[in-house]
C-alpha cells in the first residue's frame, strides 16, 4: 500500500476538518501532550454555529480557546478524566466537569460503557514509514479513543517525540479519516515546584525503605521529584519503573545510571508508563529511546500487573487525611483539585507485590492566603471531601515527623500512630478530637 499517496488523500486543512462537528456532538481531545492545538482554535472559530458540543479529555497544559470564547459554556463543556490548574478555573468558569474514575478503567470504558465519540481530535507525531502516527507521551487511552470514534482526525506536529511501544501507542493510517499538520507548536511542558526542605525531609524518609532493584511508580509534585532527586545522588542500583506517569525524575535518575530496570519481573529492561508531561529535557529523553515502553493505562495501572513486579514501591500525594487512614488526594471540601487517577490502583498492586510498599506523604501543614497554618491531619475529613484511598487499603504515612504503617492497626493505634507524624502545635487537638471519637484510650502516649 503506497502510504504517502493514502496521506495526501485523507490531508486537510483545521478548517475543514472541524466542519464535521454538529450541535451535540461527543469530540474527544485526547490527553496531555496530546491535546490538539490547530484543531482546538478552528472549532472555537465555529463556536456560533454550535450549542452543547460535549468534549473529553485532561491534564490541560495550557488553555483551550474553545474555553474562551463568549459564553463557552452556552457552546462547549469540558469533560476531564483528571484535573490540572488550567482545568480548575474551567470549573469555576461554568464550562468543565470532571469524571470520576480509576484511571486503570479508562480504555475499557471507551469500549463499554460510554457514549462513543462522534469525533476524535488528537495531536500525534509524524507518520511512519510503515503507516503509524505515534501518539507520543500519551499512549494512555488512545487507542481505545480512536478504535471506538466515528470520525478520527489526527493534528502531525513534528515536535512530538516517538515513544516506542509497547503495544496501542499509535494509530494506523487506514484508521484515520482525516489529517490535519498544524502549526508545529513545541509540545508544551510541565513543570514542578521546586523542592522544599520538608519536601526533601518526607524524601530521605521514603528513600531509605528502597531497596535495590526496587521498581518505582512516582506521582507528580515537589514530594516524588525530590525522591528521584535523592535517588540520583544515592548508591542505590538496578531500580526498574513501572509508572502512570513518567516525569523529569526519571530522567535524573538514569542519567545517574540508576535504572537498568534488570531486576523487573516482567518487562525486564523497559521503564513502562502511560503518559508523561515534564520539560523538553524529558521529551528529547523519551524520544525513539528503547529503554522505555509507552504502553496504555489499562496496563500500567492494572493493580494485578503491578502485583507481579517484586519489590515495588509506589509513592503519592495527599491533600488531607483523617484519624482512621482516610487519604483525600483530590478535593479541598467541595472545592475539586485533581482527580482520582491511579493513586488507588498502586496503593493496592504495590501491597500485593512481594517486598512493595505503597507510600503516602504529604506535608504536616500547610499556609493559608492569610496566613494562617492549618494541619493536614484532621480528625475527620471536611464535608464534600473526597476519599481516594479508603483507610483499609492506606499502608505507609508520611510527613516531615517520621513514617508510619497503618496496617494492621486498631482505630486507636492507628489514631496514636497518625497524630505522631502530626505538627506538634495540633497533636493535642487532635488528641482531643480523637477521644470525642472514641478512637483513643487513655493508656496512648501523650
Amino acid at each position: 500500500m503506497d502510504y504517502q499517496a493514502l496521506y495526501q488523500s485523507k490531508l486537510t486543512t483545521a478548517a475543514e476538518a472541524a466542519k464535521v462537528v454538529k450541535s451535540g456532538d461527543w469530540v474527544d481531545f485526547g490527553w496531555c501532550t496530546g491535546t490538539p492545538d490547530a484543531l482546538d482554535k478552528a472549532l472555537a472559530a465555529r463556536a456560533e454555529e454550535l450549542v452543547d458540543v460535549n468534549i473529553r479529555g485532561g491534564v490541560l497544559l495550557a488553555p483551550l480557546a474553545i474555553a474562551q470564547v463568549p459564553n463557552a459554556n452556552k457552546h462547549f463543556s469540558w469533560n476531564s478524566w483528571h484535573m490540572s490548574g488550567i482545568e480548575r478555573k474551567m470549573i469555576a468558569d461554568g464550562i468543565a466537569y470532571y469524571a470520576p474514575l480509576r484511571y486503570s478503567e479508562l480504555p475499557r470504558w471507551y469500549r463499554e460503557s460510554i457514549c462513543p465519540p462522534d469525533v476524535v481530535m488528537i495531536q500525534v507525531a509524524p507518520m511512519d514509514k510503515h503507516g503509524y502516527f505515534n501518539f507520543g507521551p500519551s499512549a494512555s487511552h488512545l487507542a481505545a479513543v480512536c478504535e471506538t470514534g466515528k470520525k478520527v482526525i489526527v493534528e502531525v506536529n513534528t515536535n512530538m517525540p516517538r515513544c516506542l511501544g509497547g503495544f496501542e501507542e499509535g494509530v494506523h493510517i487506514t484508521d484515520v479519516d482525516m489529517i490535519v499538520e498544524g502549526d508545529n507548536p513545541p509540545i508544551r511542558t510541565m513543570g514542578s515546584a521546586a523542592a522544599t526542605e520538608i519536601d526533601e525531609t518526607v524524601a530521605k524518609l521514603i528513600v531509605e525503605e528502597i531497596p535495590n532493584g526496587a521498581c518505582l511508580q512516582l506521582g507528580i509534585g515537589g514530594m516524588p521529584n525530590a525522591v528521584g532527586s535523592l535517588i540520583a545522588q544515592s548508591d542505590l542500583k538496578d531500580l526498574g519503573v513501572h509508572t502512570e506517569m513518567y516525569v523529569d525524575g526519571f530522567v535524573d535518575m538514569a542519567a545517574a545510571g540508576k535504572l537498568s530496570c534488570a531486576k523487573k519481573n516482567i518487562d525486564k529492561g523497559r521503564q513502562v508508563f502511560a503518559f508523561g508531561a515534564g520539560t523538553q529535557k524529558m521529551y528529547d529523553y523519551m524520544d525513539d529511546n528503547p529503554a522505555l515502553m509507552s504502553v496504555p493505562v489499562g496496563y500500567t495501572n492494572d493493580s494485578r500487573v503491578i502485583s507481579q513486579i517484586d519489590n515495588f514501591i509506589s509513592i503519592n500525594n495527599a491533600v488531607d487525611l483523617d484519624l482512621t487512614g482516610q487519604i483525600n488526594a483530590e478535593s479541598a471540601g467541595t472545592k475539586h483539585i485533581s482527580g482520582a487517577g491511579g493513586q488507588l490502583d498502586f496503593v493496592l498492586g504495590a501491597y500485593l507485590s512481594n517486598g512493595g510498599k505503597s507510600f503516602i506523604c504529604c506535608s504536616s501543614t500547610f499556609t493559608t492566603r492569610s496566613g494562617e497554618l492549618k494541619s493536614r491531619i484532621v480528625p475527620t475529613l471536611s464535608p464534600g471531601s473526597t476519599v481516594t484511598d479508603t483507610r483499609t487499603n492506606t499502608h505507609y504515612l508520611v510527613t516531615e515527623y517520621g513514617k508510619v504503617c497503618l496496617k494492621g492497626l486498631s482505630t486507636w493505634e492507628r489514631a496514636e500512630a497518625i497524630i505522631s507524624v502530626a505538627h506538634p502545635q495540633f497533636r493535642e487537638q487532635l488528641i482531643q478530637e480523637a477521644e470525642k471519637l472514641k478512637i483513643w484510650r487513655t493508656s496512648n502516649r501523650r
